[in-house]
């Protein structure tokens, strides 16, 4: 008998330009700090980061029930917005920089298949210049991302799968 693969959590986003680090940072977190181990624990959820999602993070997305896409913002509302996630086919994938849906377009198209219950929590960021540290308003932001990423791995597969928001 076939075993899904955990969750999956992928943080992106490049921690050298200011607040486009949120995403890689919730994903630190959670790793440093365990609560989410009372949610099922490691056997349930994986945790990945990288600075962009590219074709080959599309074979990351096998075997899985539900992924957690999370990124910094420079448009969201304030602090952060949970939201499912649909194949964007129509979005370029002749490059190394995909957005979730492009991703997620990928995925059908090399395995014949539709992707996993797929979520994006946007976090809005402010200053994304090389070399800036994260700012004030980011942080406060990251705080309630936190909190909302724990609500989504805290909700039954089957609400987010659905499509439902998860909330407490």
């Amino acid at each position: 008998m076939l075993h899904a693969a955990p969750d999956l959590i992928f943080g992106y986003g490049n921690p050298s330009r200011g607040d486009d680090a949120l995403g890689p940072m919730l994903v630190d977190h959670l790793r440093e700090r365990p609560l989410w181990l009372e949610h099922g624990g490691p056997q349930r959820v994986e945790l990945l980061t990288d600075y962009q999602l590219q074709p080959e993070h599309a074979l990351d997305l096998r075997g899985r029930s539900r992924v957690l896409f999370v990124d910094a913002s420079a448009t969201c509302a304030e602090p952060c917005v949970l939201f499912p996630l649909t194949p964007n086919p129509q979005a370029s994938v002749f490059t190394h920089a995909l957005s979730p849906g492009a991703l997620l377009a990928v995925f059908e198209r090399i395995e014949h298949a539709p992707p996993p219950a797929s979520w994006m929590l946007a976090i809005r960021g402010y200053s994304f210049e090389l070399g800036e540290p994260l700012g004030e308003r980011a942080r406060e932001n990251f705080e309630a991302a936190i909190l909302r990423a724990r609500e989504w791995l805290a909700a039954p597969a089957e609400a987010t799968a659905t499509g439902a928001t998860p909330r407490p």
